[in-house]
């Protein structure tokens, strides 16, 4: 309908006096808007480009410099050593140039050369800078002057006023470990875990691999880290997930829940218009590079690469492997409710549409009363299913006609919106009001969520909202980054009117969301179906529990000078030992975004010092003061291994690109094989709260994130997600599978709350001692 409605704007008939052409001045005035909004776009993104490109210089430097070397000319100094002389008997001499012409020519060149260098200069000490560690090593509020000294250095080479990628190439390359690190530190992970034999045999294993096909194989991925951006990101990305053949619903993507005590609006289209529009805000500062960088201690950068895919993009299959397709500012989005999809333009006279009119686009859906075509209810299920069958349906059915047509709308939109017709978000009245909800964003009636898309924004009946992320192209924190944005955003800048309706005028001449046309023959409703049956077992085995902590939280945990995440972990310690009476392979997700390109690394959670602490937990003949002190030891080792990670010493994703080399030089290595093979029965990640800053916690206390979640990763082990939010409250999302007779979600919940209570009651009892020794 849209782009009939600009067709109109061009009508010629002919006659035998000639073409009678007809222009529509209405269609023409919006012809030219666009035109000029992409043109501005273009300029800025060029102006944006060439800021990046020189900093942490500015492109006013170059005249400064250009100045001071045309004054030192004049003063008859020469600054460059006789080079503005050899510039200049190097230019061709001709009538139109004269001697002075080509003297300042030459400073100009000279000037300029300069210039760069000194960005080089600049670019090198800063990188250099940022390649110390040392700081992130330091106590809690404890800085060194060595540290003073390194942040101060930091701030000035930074530059002013840093756009979103001003950083990307003063950034460090992440370090290839030694293999003798890695292998001691391997060793020590696992420890806890074996028996005296079982780890004298991984021993002898591990250290054969040292000696003999380590060296080898380390030589090569040295040389891949000269060579590349990064030495991990491109294998992680292909080979842990698009490579993948199964499900990625629940096994792979995540989300991410809405506010969880403010509702701003019940008006289903209201809300999806204020948070669509929100995006668009973000994805204009994206496109544009103008998002502040995100800085530990708010002076050292992370990196932003990962951000570049969060809109238009697509998970495409294949029969061996998927691929990331990115393109560049699309102009719909694609909107699925009660079984149909819709087109919906998101630009109109070159401008993003209103909150109010986007509003009134996701209305008309919602009146749409049509039934859906044939094989289109459940069509989304293919991207739920397993990968071959939906590459294969896509190259057979979807290659011509309306089919490729309608499926390129989806797979070039900017991004994915679900209308749901049912009714979730945080009910204080009712036992695990989060359970449903986070079943409902991970993996929804398999068939009512695009799970290819780089994410899927879901709004439901009652105006709650939330986000099903797809993993290849991004990790969590990413769209954690734009969710807090828009949620801001929505409550706090745009706003609702009194009856609940997004603000602002409507313009009456907008065209209709267009209906996308399908024509699925009986077979590929075959193969839709055995997708949703594949899908369906998967989603119905997800055990779910949203946990809200809120006894004590971050303020109590740092009063007592530990770190929070330590406190959190080895109480998921403490709750795994007593729900399955032994302990296991731990894995927590750290970053590496301090390096560039750098996604994550994992911290193995589960040491001797935290086995040691929870025994002592469960040993009554063991003294509060014993247990405390136990807990110290196991928390400082948990913080240092986390900060290791951070650095580029962690242990698996060197492991990991050892056995991806091994394969390219088809070494077979008993040792790679079991470690890639060990499975991961408590698989942990905290979510970051408040990147932006935009909400005041302590002013609005009630809009606080209900964090996020993943599907477990084991089949008889748990996945945690927790979220810290301001002082007081910690939620936990926690899954199982329903057929694994060793987990229930309720029940790990039920042990986490106590085991946090039981570690606060060690502090307590100290503080009460401390307190009657003074008395």
């Amino acid at each position: 309908m849209a782009e009939a409605h600009q067709a109109v704007g061009f009508q010629f008939t002919v006659t035998p006096d000639g073409i009678d052409l007809h222009l529509s001045r209405e269609v023409l005035k919006h012809i030219y808007l666009s035109g000029v909004t992409s043109w501005r776009k273009r300029a800025i993104r060029f102006k944006n480009g060439i800021l990046t490109g020189v900093y942490p210089a500015s492109p006013s430097s170059w005249l400064i410099v250009v100045i001071a070397i045309m004054s030192t000319i004049y003063a008859r100094i020469d600054p460059s050593l006789g080079m503005i002389d050899t510039i200049k008997r190097t230019l061709s001499v001709s009538g139109y140039m004269t001697v002075q012409t080509q003297t300042v020519l030459s400073a100009i060149l000279f000037a300029t050369g300069l210039w760069l260098s000194l960005i080089l200069m600049l670019r090198y000490t800063l990188k250099t800078l940022l390649s110390y560690h040392a700081w992130i090593f330091e106590s809690h509020g404890k800085i060194s002057f060595c540290t003073k000294l390194w942040l101060s250095l930091v701030k000035m080479f930074s530059g002013r006023r840093p756009l979103l990628y001003s950083f990307q190439t003063s950034l460090p390359r992440l370090p290839v470990p030694s293999v003798d690190d890695t292998i001691t530190r391997y060793l020590e992970s696992v420890r806890p875990l074996l028996d005296d034999e079982q780890y004298n045999q991984m021993e002898v294993v591990a250290n054969d691999f040292k000696k003999d096909q380590a060296p080898k194989l380390q030589k090569y991925l040295i040389l891949k880290s000269w060579w590349a951006t990064n030495y991990v990101s491109d294998w992680w990305e292909e080979y842990i997930y698009l490579r993948g053949r199964s499900p990625i619903m629940v096994n792979s993507n995540f989300y991410a829940m809405d506010l969880l005590y403010v509702t701003p609006t019940h008006r289903q289209a209201a809300r999806a218009g204020n948070a669509v529009h929100a995006m668009l805000q973000y994805r204009r500062k994206l496109e544009r590079g103008e998002h502040a960088p995100l800085r530990a201690l708010g002076v050292v950068p992370m990196c932003s690469y990962q951000m570049e895919r969060m809109f238009n993009t697509t998970r495409i299959p294949g029969i061996e492997t998927d691929f990331v397709q990115h393109l560049s500012d699309r102009k719909h989005l694609v909107v699925y409710h009660k079984g149909r999809f819709f087109k919906v333009w998101l630009y109109y006279g070159g401008c993003h549409l209103w909150p109010s009119e986007l509003e009134t686009q996701f209305q008309m859906i919602l009146n749409d009363t049509t039934e859906p075509q044939p094989g289109e209810l459940k069509l989304a299920a293919l991207t739920a299913g397993n990968r071959v069958p939906w590459a294969r349906a896509r190259l057979k059915y979807f290659s011509q006609g309306a089919n490729k047509a309608s499926l390129e709308a989806i797979e070039t939109s900017a991004f994915f919106l679900t209308l749901d017709d049912e009714v979730h978000g945080y009910d204080p009245d009712k036992l695990g009001s989060l359970d449903l909800y986070a079943k409902s964003l991970l993996h929804g009636k398999c068939y009512d969520r695009w799970f290819d898309k780089s994410f899927t924004l879901i709004a439901y009946k009652n105006g709650k909202l939330g986000v099903n992320a797809e993993h290849s192209w991004a990790d969590a924190p990413i769209i954690g980054h734009m969710w807090e944005y828009v949620l801001a955003t929505d409550c706090f800048h745009l706003g609702y009117t009194e009856e609940g309706h997004c603000k602002g005028d409507i313009n009456k001449g907008l065209p209709p969301p267009t209906k996308l046309q399908w024509d699925i023959p009986l077979e590929c409703e075959e193969v839709i179906e055995d997708s949703y049956m594949v899908a369906k077992v998967i989603a119905d085995d997800v055990d779910f529990h949203g946990c809200l902590f809120d006894e004590f939280g971050k303020g109590l945990i740092k009063k007592s000078r530990t770190s929070p995440d330590a406190f959190i972990q080895l109480a998921l310690q403490l709750a795994q030992f007593r729900d399955k009476g032994e302990f296991c392979l731990t894995y927590e997700a750290s970053m590496t975004r301090m390096f560039r390109e750098g996604r994550t690394e994992t911290v193995r959670s589960c040491t001797s010092e935290s086995t040691a602490f929870v025994r002592a937990m469960e040993d009554k003949n063991t003294t509060s003061a014993q247990r405390l002190d136990l807990f110290r030891k196991a928390a400082d080792k948990h913080q240092n291994m986390y900060r290791l990670a951070m650095t580029g010493s962690g242990i698996d994703r060197h492991l990991f690109c050892l056995y991806i080399m091994s394969k390219y030089l088809s070494i077979d290595s008993p040792f790679l094989k079991q470690v890639l093979s060990e499975p991961w029965r408590l698989s942990t990640s905290q979510t970051p709260q408040q990147q932006l800053n935009m909400v005041d916690i302590k002013k609005f206390p009630r809009y606080v994130g209900a964090g996020g979640g993943f599907g477990p990763v084991a089949d008889d082990g748990y996945g945690v997600s927790y979220i810290i939010v301001g002082e007081n409250l910690i939620t936990f999302h926690i899954s199982s599978k329903f057929s694994s007779p060793e987990t229930d979600s309720y029940r790990f919940g039920q042990n986490i709350r106590q085991a946090m209570l039981d570690i606060r009651a060690l502090f307590d009892q100290k503080d009460k001692k401390e307190k009657e020794k003074e008395m």
